[in-house]
């Protein structure tokens, strides 16, 4: 019977959503999943070769101990493989699911340079922490003993939220400020649901909670409460607020009715899947349904847009890039994802600017070539000449990711460094800004990055801010 239901699973999960039975896309298919999640698990850990030097672990951001969990879930010791997991990585099942493993540790995998493919190493992560919270192996948080001293932490994103877990398990006060209504950041309003289930960030955020953390929420520090204000009432604080400025394609037509930013599409879908009340996703402005909708970008985040424009019904689903698929800085993985569900990729493509008048029904497209490397190594896109053509659209998606706010500005603190690209200047191993007691870590200092990098900032931020406070003690009692 077991044999039949893989066939059958083999199967269906070939076809296109629509085009399996219902039963089967609403119950079956996730049923079949859990029965045999457990012996896929097993048969992928027991694959790791436990190699001498384990580049699975040196590419991995957080450096998580891989060869000795994945050891432990091939002997079905999935408790202690899920401890070993959780010591190094605060979140270890969002990182399963929306890390590029690809780029990071399944991409060094020894077995996977020696083309007998990679260990599912995101997977296993993914099933064995899913398994701990189905079996209350995810500990409440309860620390030794409390400090008096408080932290806070404005934004609630994973580096912000990483540094709380740290902080708070070792007794220190923390207080979590926030713009949005809900904590999260881009885990909660900016990654598909499809990609990352809101459920899974919001048990972090309650354990988080539950332990001992504050979060104010719809705050927004400069206009509900001042930095100043934010840096009175705490020992120190760690600025963790990413970076959430789109950068805008500057060509004619840009401002037109359907020309729209990727966090604002994004964040309505999210939002519509809370079940809140997102007039521009009812009025049909941030909803792809029945719309022929233009991606314009290459990284994850245009991955992310097209792929919720195809579930939401869009008639055509269209990627521009202007460099070649070799180039795309987004995850080879998520480009096949897309692929596979209908999106079009059109590459070496630029817009040129936009048809249609106050509503866009185009995109004007000009073809490309690459040219010379620029110093970073990768070649230029050229303009090639006279190969213009429009492409056709109701809906357009601006996705060249994000830029730094000011925040000097913003939050009225003009002494606070910032780099020549507005990023927060800080010490790449402490964290520590050129203000006594102020922290920064996650995208705010790096720069976009990766959910993993803001995770390992906030929690080496962390240790920092706890040895800052105890020095600060030893002068005190002098």
């Amino acid at each position: 019977m077991a044999t039949q239901k893989m066939l059958k699973f083999v199967t269906v999960a070939k076809e296109t959503p629509e085009k399996r039975p219902a039963t089967l896309r609403n119950q079956d298919f996730h049923e079949i999943y859990r029965e045999f999640a457990a012996e896929k698990a097993a048969e992928q850990a027991a694959r790791c070769s436990q190699c001498g030097v384990p580049y699975c672990q040196s590419h991995c951001p957080l450096h998580n101990n891989i060869p000795d969990w994945l050891r432990l879930t091939a002997e079905g010791r999935l408790e202690e493989a899920y401890e070993l997991s959780q010591a190094t990585n605060t979140f270890p099942e969002i990182c399963g699911r929306i890390c590029p493993q690809d780029r990071l540790c399944e991409g060094n995998c020894v077995i996977e340079q020696s083309g007998h493919g990679t260990v599912t190493i995101g997977s296993v992560e993914k099933y064995i922490t899913d398994t701990a919270w189905e079996n209350g192996w995810v500990k409440p948080i309860k620390p030794a003993v409390e400090r008096t001293e408080s932290v806070a932490i404005i934004g609630a994103g994973p580096g912000g939220l990483s540094a709380a877990d740290v902080l708070r398990r070792k007794g220190y006060q923390v207080t979590v400020y926030d713009r949005y209504d809900r904590a999260g950041g881009l885990m909660t309003y900016g990654i598909p649901g499809f990609k990352l289930e809101k459920p899974v960030v919001m048990q972090r955020i309650e354990q988080l909670e539950l332990g001992g953390v504050s979060f104010v929420l719809n705050c927004t520090v400069g206009v509900d409460l001042s930095f100043d204000a934010i840096r009175g009432q705490h020992d120190a604080v760690l600025i963790a607020t990413g970076v959430y400025k789109s950068r805008d394609i500057e060509a004619p037509g840009v401002g037109a009715r359907g020309v729209v930013r990727a966090l604002d599409y994004l964040t309505a879908s999210n939002r519509k899947s809370f079940g809140d009340d997102v007039p521009e996703y009812d009025s049909g402005e941030l909803n792809a349904m029945g719309k022929r909708v233009v991606v314009i970008g290459g990284g994850d985040t245009a991955m992310d847009c097209v792929r919720t424009a195809v579930r939401q019904g869009a008639t055509s689903v269209k990627c521009l890039y202007r460099r070649d698929r070799a180039n795309m800085p987004g995850s080879q993985r998520e480009v096949q994802n897309a692929e596979e569900e209908g999106v079009d990729f059109v590459w070496l493509s630029a817009p040129k600017g936009f048809t249609g008048g106050e509503t866009v029904d185009g995109v004007m497209v000009q073809k490309m070539r690459l040219g010379q490397p620029d110093a970073s190594g990768r070649q230029m896109p050229e303009l090639i000449e006279g190969a213009d053509y429009v492409e056709g659209a109701d809906l357009v998606v601006q996705a060249l990711g994000f830029e730094p706010e000011d925040i000097p500005t913003l939050w009225g603190v003009s002494d606070l460094a910032v780099t020549r690209w507005g990023t927060i200047k800080a010490d790449f191993r402490t964290h520590a800004t050129n203000l006594p007691g102020v922290y920064a870590a996650g995208d705010i200092v790096r720069g976009a990055s990766l959910v993993v990098w803001a995770i390992r900032d906030g929690r080496e931020a962390a240790d920092a801010i706890m040895a800052y406070l105890k020095q600060a003690e030893v002068v005190a009692a002098e």
